[in-house]
């Protein structure tokens, strides 16, 4: 059974009744007349290619309470689109589709190239940043919820759990993120259980009682891939174009929301997705990269908070990184031992030494350019450079939708 303990600055929602998807939905219906609730799925082609795919979508179809579901399709040919789309063709909710290949869709990024709103390079982040972009242009959901499309054990509770906070008309959150736990025979989660958590206690060194550091401390699962909000943040929101999408998210929210308007949802009782290679030899690639991504950006939020960072700094911090994931992994392999995990001690010690190769790297990236690649703008600006954009975006992506049902009914 789950703890009912409140840790940090941000209020967690246990799961304490897990048998509860019944009434969660039979309120859902009700509440969303008033809060209508948007879905964002982001996904390559690949992974329609996998049995992960195909059980999402047999557990959506039977959700009632969602106003919408936006599809953004990167990675796939016209035939590809079309096979990704004709997994929906069952569905009573509206079903729109954004496929990222398109000419219509990339005709608006060469647009906002012209206008100097660059919408980034290909990715994740880009990805749900136009199809939040599409849901407010549409104007009809007032909550836009996330989740990942490589969920193996997925199930329609965790998005019932993920979007409750915000619709129930008595609480008042504006941000809800995800957490869980990540364990088979063995535990999972390595970023954040040998980086990210280590690194932001080791910062805490360099900036003790930094509140951006306690903030981000008190979330069991930082880089956790679902999260919900309300559609104005969604428009004032930047989003990192990059692998530091999940903590760039954060570093938005904590700049604007109150953190008494968020909160963190445990979803499920194991959650299980694919894996990434290591990659520790080459830091374009599987985890090395991500780590380097997520080092950066919270390298630049802690310097927009005023933190001063220089070369002095980082030695201390990757000295005392190494040594804080070390106990790290003492730590969980007590918890391995007490449960009956395999627990492979010598990986996880070559995934911090890989790790902190990674933070040596994203420390002399970000001290030779602080600012780094920037962030996608948010949408208040684009709509400033180009007044019209939320009716072009909504012309694009009903213009796909329509002629990829065209062809579906067709066959």
């Amino acid at each position: 059974m789950a703890d009912f303990h409140q840790t940090g600055v941000v209020t967690t929602l246990h799961r304490l009744n897990p048998n509860g998807i019944h009434r969660l939905e039979s309120e859902l219906e009700a509440y969303s007349e008033q809060s209508p609730i948007g879905l964002v799925l982001p996904a390559l082609y690949s992974e329609f290619q996998k049995p992960a795919m195909r059980r999402i979508v047999d557990q959506l179809c039977g959700v009632s309470y969602l106003r919408r579901i936006v599809l953004v399709l990167g990675r796939a040919t016209a035939e590809e689109f079309e096979h990704a789309a004709s997994f929906f063709a069952d569905f009573q909710c509206p079903v729109d589709f954004i496929w990222i290949e398109s000419e219509r869709i990339q005709r608006l990024f060469r647009m906002l190239d012209e206008h100097h709103v660059p919408a980034g390079q290909d990715g994740k982040g880009r990805s749900c940043w136009l199809a939040y972009g599409y849901l407010l242009a549409r104007g009809d959901c007032d909550v836009i919820a996330l989740h990942d499309c490589d969920i193996i054990n997925y199930n329609r509770e965790l998005l019932a759990r993920l979007c409750y906070p915000l619709v129930h008309p008595n609480l008042s959150f504006e941000f809800a993120k995800g957490y869980y736990a990540r364990v088979s025979n063995r535990m999972h989660g390595r970023v954040t259980r040998l980086f990210v958590t280590p690194l932001i206690r080791a910062m805490d060194g360099m900036a003790p009682g930094a509140p951006f550091l306690r903030f981000l401390d008190s979330f069991r699962y930082p880089l956790a891939g679902e999260f919900a909000m309300k559609s104005n943040l969604a428009r004032v929101n930047r989003i990192p174009g990059d692998w530091g999408l999940e903590m760039g998210v954060l570093a938005e929210m904590y700049r604007n929301c109150s953190v008494s308007r968020i909160c963190q949802v445990d979803l499920t009782d194991n959650y299980e997705h694919k894996h990434q290679e290591l990659s520790a030899d080459n830091p374009n690639a599987g985890l090395r990269r991500m780590t380097l991504d997520i080092a950066k950006s919270l390298f630049r939020t802690m310097a927009g908070e005023g933190v001063v960072l220089t070369k002095d700094h980082f030695r201390s911090l990757q000295v005392r990184y190494v040594r804080m994931a070390e106990d790290t992994i003492n730590r969980y392999y007590a918890d391995a031992m007490l449960n009956g995990l395999e627990f492979d001690r010598h990986s996880e010690e070559l995934a911090v030494e890989a790790f902190a190769k990674s933070l040596r790297e994203a420390a002399l990236q970000f001290l030779e350019e602080p600012l780094g690649q920037p962030q996608i703008p948010n949408w208040n600006r684009v709509c400033s450079a180009i007044p019209e954009f939320f009716d072009l975006l909504r012309d694009v992506v009903e213009e796909d939708s329509r002629m990829v049902k065209t062809v579906m009914v067709g066959d």
